[in-house]
């Protein structure tokens, strides 16, 4: 019998792994047979449901999986994204705030509650669980990501670019966030620190392309068309649309007299 149960949870492990997840709910089932109040296999049921887009079955499996181990992290993370994924924020914060109730030192319960905060426009809520995961956590550079992106969406920008270069301090070849860097020090009136970011990002990735347009703009505005000209017409040697390529070939024209 255990063998046959082994067996069975292997096949569904399998299935999982292959994106037949229809085949592996029937698995998960007959385990279940056997252990029916198994919250593992209840979780990993819902998941299943979750990635057939069957929201309705999922929920019911999670909040099953939940009430025989309300303590699952990654069950709250699962549930949470399927209520997230149909807009239903409230019921998302519900759930995680009762998480992080449970688990105060959970950092992903903390960050999950966090970004859907943001999403809900609960600014200082959101900067609240990241203040906490710091606490526990100085070198979270997640955690400092996120407060640099909420402190630009509501124009701190100081705070962002501080918070941005925390996470610099431990990443240093990421082009998107060099780029991100640049805008909060572009927003923050420091052209020569943007443009600095910018060329930062272009040394990671050399095709990173918002990075050549935003230095043509940024060297424009500083008086130098030279150099606008010069990363401008690197920008257009990407794809772009039609009418975007129209517009910087506009902009050349125009400082090029």
């Amino acid at each position: 019998m255990e063998n046959e149960i082994n067996n069975d949870l292997q096949l569904a492990l399998n299935s999982f792994k292959a994106q037949d997840y229809s085949k592996a709910i029937e698995y998960f089932e007959k385990v279940l047979l056997s252990d029916k109040n198994n919250p593992n296999i209840l979780n990993n049921i819902g998941l299943c449901y979750s990635k057939l887009s069957d929201d309705d079955k999922a929920i019911e499996y999670f909040i099953k999986a939940l009430s025989f181990n309300p303590k699952s992290v990654q069950t709250y993370i699962n549930l949470s994204d399927v209520y997230f994924r149909n807009n239903n924020l409230i019921d998302a914060i519900n759930l995680l705030e009762n998480g992080v109730t449970l688990m105060p030192n959970e950092i992903a319960l903390k960050h999950y509650l966090s970004r859907i905060y943001f999403e809900d426009c609960r600014y200082d809520l959101a900067m609240d669980q990241l203040y906490e995961i710091l606490d526990i956590d100085s070198d979270n550079i997640d955690a400092y990501w996120d407060l640099g992106n909420i402190q630009y969406e509501i124009g701190d920008y100081d705070s962002a670019v501080q918070n941005y270069e925390n996470v610099l301090e431990k990443i240093d070849d990421n082009s998107i966030l060099y780029y991100q860097t640049a805008l909060a020090y572009e927003a923050n009136n420091n052209i020569d620190k943007a443009i600095s970011n910018h060329l930062k990002a272009l040394s990671c990735n050399e095709n990173f392309h918002p990075s050549y347009k935003k230095l043509g703009i940024l060297f424009m505005a500083r008086g130098d068309n030279e150099s606008a000209i010069e990363y401008f017409q690197d920008y257009l040697n990407f794809d772009l649309p039609d009418e975007e390529k129209k517009n910087i070939e506009d902009i050349i024209k125009r400082i090029s007299k």
